[in-house]
């Protein structure tokens, strides 16, 4: 285990992808937050299933800052219910996973 954490969340457009990204970086909250741009996802919602063309957020974070990104997502996100789904990173590069934790506070 490595104390780093990896955070997945959506977004309805480019803009609050790269908006959400940036704030977190900016309040080194993440260290880095990859966009991958429009993928599609089909999930219910209220008894509906609905389609949607969504941006999709990867967060680089540790283990003591992921309460204050979970918080920080639901601020700046425009859905009622944001994703966030947060994953242990188990193993890395020595370096990068350095680099990773000394970028967050």
């Amino acid at each position: 285990m490595t104390g780093n954490k990896l955070i997945l969340t959506t977004s309805g457009s480019r803009e609050e992808a790269q908006r959400i990204a940036r704030a977190l970086v900016e309040r080194r909250l993440a260290a880095c937050v990859n966009i991958v741009p429009q993928i599609e996802s089909i999930y219910r919602w209220k008894e509906n299933i609905e389609q949607a063309d969504e941006w999709l957020l990867l967060i680089k974070t540790t283990t003591s800052a992921f309460e204050h990104v979970r918080d920080a997502i639901k601020e700046l996100h425009s859905y009622q219910l944001p994703e966030c789904i947060c994953l242990d990173i188990e193993d890395g590069s020595a370096e990068y996973l350095k680099w990773l934790g000394g970028s967050v506070r």
